[in-house]
């Protein structure tokens, strides 16, 4: 695949260390099933978070044979520093210098470890920023447009959905003609002007269903979607939502916004229930929450929604309008109770 992404062979190389941090985010529309070089199957758009991140700091030893060290909140991680060993060859044509040197890589993330929350995503989000830190010492100063662009799509290579980390508000991967200039290749913002005020406040509260390791992999989940019965279908669908998806961003209307994003989550996991082999990464509490959500919103008609990642965990969204505070006692007198410690991450939409 030939890209606009190939860096200046002429650089000089010295020993630096760069730091950065990138949020996660949280898909509204899904992204569920790839092709090669980690191209969508179907367009997909994303909320970004505010307070769940990954801290990052690479340190760039010059003149040393390629090796990568990585530590994650201090413990030395070698299965991890193999993904990355790996991650790093295949970019190689697009950062030419990234074998010429030895890597050593502290990350942390504001979040809990399986908590529902895309660790990959902040994690090769804030990987290729430093990397384009790097870059820009390396090879040049470029525009910050197309230092984020590159980001975007050097952190997709290494997790799809990571690309979309790299912006704040509603960003849009994966080729659509409802969003102009959106790419497969890396990820774009969605027009500001084409989002109502209703939707640029908004908080995301994850509830820690399930904090241990899911049963199967996201990897392994995409993997599947090439075998599932079910799966073009399911694209063409996620295709066709940017259809209702633009009209609602742009006209505010909460309630089929609610009605859509809780459509595309239960779609999410009824694919995985329809692989071959079939799995579910629901839990019991998972069921019990959507459940009393749906019962309070029937008889509140307040705007407490979610959606789902690929876990058990839920995302709790709630405008921060007039509603919050009723929303935020029912969620910890009625919905807490069903988490594994009492546990939620607290966040919010990072406009």
């Amino acid at each position: 695949m030939t890209t606009q992404f190939i860096g200046k062979q002429n650089f000089t190389v010295h020993t630096q260390t760069v730091s950065e941090s990138c949020p996660s985010n949280i898909a509204l529309i899904k992204y569920w099933g790839k092709y090669d070089y980690q191209i969508p199957a179907n367009p997909s758009i994303s909320y970004t978070l505010n307070h769940c991140k990954t801290n990052t700091s690479m340190e760039f030893i010059a003149d040393e044979p390629f090796s990568v060290q990585t530590y994650l909140v201090g413990n030395e991680e070698v299965k991890f520093a193999e993904k990355i060993e790996k991650y790093f060859k295949n970019i190689e044509q697009y950062l030419p210098w990234i074998l010429k040197g030895k890597y050593i890589i502290r990350t942390e993330n504001t979040f809990p470890h399986s908590s529902g929350i895309a660790s990959s995503a902040s994690g090769f989000g804030a990987i290729a920023k430093c990397l384009m830190k790097l870059d820009e010492t390396f090879t040049g100063k470029v525009s910050e447009e197309e230092t984020l662009k590159k980001a975007s799509f050097l952190a997709r290579l290494g997790s799809g959905s990571a690309c979309r980390s790299l912006y704040n508000g509603l960003i849009v991967w994966g080729e659509t003609t409802e969003v102009e200039g959106s790419s497969d290749l890396f990820a774009v913002p969605y027009p500001d002007s084409e989002i109502h005020e209703v939707f640029k406040n908004f908080n995301d509260w994850v509830l820690l269903i399930h904090e241990g390791q899911k049963s199967v992999s996201s990897t392994v989940g995409h993997g599947l979607m090439k075998t599932n019965p079910y799966a073009e279908r399911r694209f063409q669908e996620a295709r066709e939502n940017f259809v209702p998806m633009k009209e609602i961003l742009k006209n505010g209307d909460m309630e089929r916004f609610m009605k859509l994003v809780e459509h595309e989550a239960l779609t999410l996991h009824a694919m995985m229930m329809m692989s071959d082999p079939a799995f579910i990464l629901m839990k019991t509490g998972t069921l019990e929450v959507i459940n009393k959500i749906w019962d309070f919103r029937k008889e509140t008609g307040l705007p407490l929604f979610f959606t789902l990642d690929a876990g058990a965990n839920v995302h709790l969204l709630f405008p921060n309008d007039s509603s919050r505070e009723k929303i935020q006692s029912f969620i910890e007198a009625e919905l807490l109770q069903h988490t594994q410690k009492n546990g939620v991450v607290k966040d919010m939409m990072r406009f």
